[in-house]
C-alpha cells in the first residue's frame, strides 16, 4: 500500500484529515510541539480577503476601516499586483487556521505544518502570550463586543458610533499595558462582568470629580494631589485606559466601547513583539516536518521540489543593494537562527563554544529551542542568541544616518570588533519600547479649565510628526471633552515643543 498522503494537486478533506494526522505524529512525537486544539477551515479567496480586512479575526463589530482595507486588498489582487496568504491563523483555543480553497494538496500540507502546529505551539507556549492573551475566551468575547457595537449603533445612531471608534483607533497604538503588572483579561467573565463594571468606573467618575472646586467634600480623600494621582494612576502610558476610567464626558456605553478597541489592541500587542520568532519558529517548524514527511515517503518528489520552491520564496532576503530590499525579512530572519541554534547543539564550532556555552554541543536541540521560544521575545532573542555565524553570513553591518552630517557612516561590519555591536543595534530595532514615541498622561488641571497634559519623552532628536500630532491629538480632545496640551520634552524634563487642541463641540454628544 502507498504512503503517500496524496497524489497530484488535487484533495478532498478526507485527504485533509489524512494530512493533519500524520503531520501532527510528527510535531507531537518528533518536535515535541505542546499546541492547542486544531480547527482547520477551508476559505474562498474573497473570504480571505474579508478576513485581511478584519485583522485576520473570524468575527468582529463593524466599522468603515474594514472595508476600506477589504477594497483595496481586492483590488490588488484581482489586478495581480500581490497574492494572497495561504493561510491565517487565529491566536485562540481551539487554534483556528484558515487554509485557502485553491491550495495544491502540497500547499495545503505545508500550511498545516506552519500553522496549526508551529503557530500553534508558539501561541501555547511563549510567556509573551500566556502573560496577554486569553486563548479559550477571544472567539467568545469577540461576538460579544460585535454584538454590542450593534447595539449601540441601533439606541444611539451608527454616526455616534463611527465617530467614536475613529477617535479610539486613532489612539489604538496607545492603548496597551506594555509591562505585564496588571491581570491579563479573561474574556470569559468580561460579558458578565460588563454591567458590573460600568456600575464601579462611575461610581470612581463621580469621586473624581467631586474634588473639583465646589464640589461635595469626599472625607476619605488625602490631599487632594495625592489622591488625584492615585484615583488617576499618573503618570499613565495606556491613553484608552486612561479615558475609558476618567474621561468625564463620555457616558457608559462609550467607555464600554473604549474598553472593546482596547482590549483588542492588548491581543494584539505580543504579536508586535514576537514577529521574527513567531515566524521563525512556524517556518522552522514547517521545514522539519515536510523533510520527514518526504523522507518518509508521504509526499513525492515533485511534491517535495513544490514545498522547496515556496519555501525558498518565503525565506527569501534581498540584499542591502537590491531594489527589492525593503527590511529585514522576519520569516528568514527567524529560519536562520532558528537553523543556527540547532547547528549550535549538536555541531558546534569553536566560535559556538565561546559564544554560547550553555547550550553548545548539547547534542539535543530540541528542549534548548523549546526554553527559547517559551521565554524569549524578538529584541531579547535577537540581544542573546544571533551569532557570529549568521551575521557573517548575512554579511550585516551598522550604518549611522545622522541629521547632521552630511555623509553615512558605517559603525561596525561583521568581524571581531563589530559582532556585539551589530546585534545590540539589531536587537534594538526590535524593541518597541525604543521604535514607539513614548507619550503619557502627565497630569490633570482639575482646578483650571481641566485640561489634560501630556507629555513626550524625545528620543534621539526625534520630535513627532507636527500634522499626525495635531490630528490624533484632536480626537483625544474629543474623548477627554476639554482642552488637551502635548509637551514633547528632552530626557532631562526641558520643554522643546508643545501640541494643543480643542474638543470639537457635541462630537460624542449621544
Amino acid at each position: 500500500m502507498s504512503a503517500l498522503l496524496f497524489e497530484g494537486a488535487d484533495w478532498s478533506f478526507d485527504t485533509i484529515q489524512r494530512i493533519h494526522d500524520r503531520v501532527e505524529e510528527i510535531a507531537l512525537s518528533e518536535l515535541r510541539l505542546n499546541v492547542y486544539p486544531n480547527q482547520i477551515e477551508v476559505i474562498t479567496s474573497e473570504q480571505m480577503l474579508d478576513a485581511y480586512a478584519a485583522s485576520g479575526m473570524p468575527i468582529h463589530y463593524a466599522h468603515w476601516s474594514f472595508g476600506k482595507r477589504f477594497v483595496q486588498h481586492e483590488g490588488f489582487y484581482r489586478k495581480g499586483y500581490s497574492d494572497l496568504a495561504y493561510e491565517l491563523v487565529i491566536n485562540s483555543s481551539p487554534c483556528i487556521s484558515y487554509v485557502m480553497e485553491g491550495n495544491s494538496a502540497l500547499m495545503q500540507t505545508l500550511v498545516i505544518a506552519h500553522a496549526a502546529f508551529g503557530h500553534n505551539h508558539f501561541f501555547k507556549n511563549n510567556k509573551v502570550f500566556r502573560d496577554w492573551t486569553d486563548a479559550a475566551g477571544i472567539l467568545d468575547y469577540l461576538q460579544y463586543a460585535r454584538n454590542y457595537i450593534a447595539q449601540c449603533e441601533e439606541a444611539y445612531g451608527e454616526r455616534h458610533v463611527e465617530r467614536l471608534l475613529d477617535a479610539a483607533h486613532a489612539l489604538m497604538s496607545y492603548g496597551v499595558h506594555r509591562s505585564a503588572r496588571r491581570r491579563k483579561t479573561d474574556f470569559k467573565t468580561e460579558q458578565a462582568r460588563a454591567k458590573q463594571r460600568r456600575d464601579h468606573d462611575e461610581r470612581m467618575y463621580h469621586e473624581l470629580w467631586e474634588t473639583l472646586p465646589g464640589g461635595a467634600p469626599k472625607s476619605n480623600l488625602r490631599t487632594r494631589g495625592e489622591s488625584l494621582s492615585a484615583i488617576l494612576e499618573l503618570p499613565q502610558e495606556n491613553i484608552l485606559y486612561f479615558l475609558e476610567k476618567t474621561a468625564p464626558r463620555l457616558a457608559p456605553w462609550q467607555r464600554e466601547i473604549l474598553r472593546i478597541v482596547r482590549l483588542m489592541a492588548q491581543y494584539f500587542h505580543p504579536q508586535r513583539l514576537t514577529k521574527v520568532m513567531n515566524e521563525g519558529v512556524a517556518t522552522y517548524v514547517h521545514y522539519k516536518i515536510m523533510n520527514r514527511l518526504h523522507e518518509s515517503g508521504n509526499i513525492s518528489d515533485g511534491a517535495y521540489f513544490e514545498f522547496l520552491a515556496s519555501h525558498t520564496n518565503v525565506v527569501f532576503q534581498p540584499s542591502f543593494d537590491d531594489r527589492r530590499f525593503s527590511g529585514i525579512n522576519p520569516y528568514a530572519l527567524g529560519f536562520s537562527m532558528m537553523q543556527d541554534l540547532e547547528r549550535i547543539c549538536v555541531q558546534p564550532s569553536a566560535e559556538d563554544r565561546e559564544w554560547f556555552p550553555d547550550i553548545a554541543g548539547c547534542n539535543d536541540p530540541v528542549p534548548v529551542l523549546h526554553d527559547i521560544w517559551a521565554n524569549y521575545r524578538d529584541e531579547n532573542f535577537i540581544a542573546q542568541f544571533l551569532s557570529p555565524r549568521v551575521m557573517r553570513e548575512w554579511r550585516l553591518f551598522q550604518l549611522i544616518d545622522d541629521p547632521a552630517e552630511s555623509s553615512l557612516k558605517v559603525e561596525a561590519i561583521h568581524d571581531e570588533r563589530g559582532y556585539r555591536r551589530i546585534r545590540r543595534a539589531l536587537a534594538r530595532e526590535y524593541d518597541v519600547g525604543h521604535s514607539d514615541p513614548q507619550i503619557e498622561v502627565a497630569a490633570v488641571d482639575l482646578e483650571g479649565d481641566r485640561r489634560l497634559i501630556l507629555h513626550h519623552t524625545v528620543r534621539h532628536g526625534r520630535l513627532l510628526a507636527s500634522r499626525e500630532a495635531s490630528e490624533v491629538l484632536a480626537y483625544l480632545a474629543d474623548l477627554w471633552g476639554y482642552p488637551v496640551l502635548l509637551r514633547e520634552i528632552d530626557e532631562h524634563g526641558r520643554g522643546m515643543r508643545e501640541h494643543a487642541a480643542e474638543p470639537r463641540i457635541h462630537h460624542f454628544d449621544a
